[in-house]
């Protein structure tokens, strides 16, 4: 298999940071997750902004369910890239 990026999107960045944490113990990741913050289209408000915690899975093996699990237990959702 190749390398797949995976996003888990949540609200703020405490979420973000304690998924990030849960996804490396987990899932015994080599790398740990980058926290980005993205502002939604069309919105200067930084409240309105999302935060994404980046997942690079090597070896393309981890499950999309549990990643999507995994987010919603912080409030948020998965996404691929």
């Amino acid at each position: 298999m190749s390398a797949v990026r995976h996003l888990l999107v949540v609200a703020d960045r405490d979420a973000a940071g304690e998924a990030a944490e849960t996804a490396s113990e987990r899932f015994g990741l080599n790398e740990e997750p980058q926290i980005v913050r993205e502002a939604l289209a069309g919105e200067d408000d930084a409240e309105d902004a999302q935060w994404l915690v980046v997942i690079e899975d090597e070896t393309g093996e981890l499950s999309r369910d549990e990643l999507d699990e995994l987010a919603g237990e912080y409030g948020g959702w998965y996404e691929s890239e």
